[in-house]
């Protein structure tokens, strides 16, 4: 519960705060999926992608807040990624898999060097 007070303590509403990190998360988690899925398949429609970032982002949200524990957060996301992928995109569950191993590396990679470019910026001199 720090992080939300923390939150609150900077913008006056944990509710807006919330909200703008999940809307956040969805997104950048829908960019990553779609870049997952155009390396694996060719051309996809991102309307799909739009689909699977929402749900890995909300089970990070409710476990985080909730203080519950990471790493089954992260097979569940993980799980509901695969059925998603699977159930939109309508591949095999090998092909599925390898999209969602895709989606995982490029979304820890992208995420790493997004952060690190903010650390860089904010840390900067005036």
């Amino acid at each position: 519960m720090d992080a939300l007070i923390l939150q609150t303590a900077a913008s006056g509403a944990p509710v807006t705060a919330v909200a703008g990190t999940f809307a956040l998360f969805a997104l950048f988690l829908s960019l990553t999926a779609h870049i997952a899925a155009r390396n694996v398949l060719g051309d996809v429609e991102v309307k799909k992608a739009f689909a699977v970032g929402p749900v890995p982002a909300a089970i990070a949200v409710v476990f985080t807040t909730f203080q519950w524990n990471s790493f089954l957060a992260l097979g569940l996301a993980l799980g509901f990624d695969f059925g998603f992928i699977k159930f939109l995109y309508g591949r095999s569950n090998r092909l599925s898999a390898y999209i969602v191993g895709i989606h995982f590396v490029v979304s820890v990679l992208l995420g790493t060097v997004l952060f690190g470019l903010v650390v860089i910026l904010l840390s900067a001199p005036a």
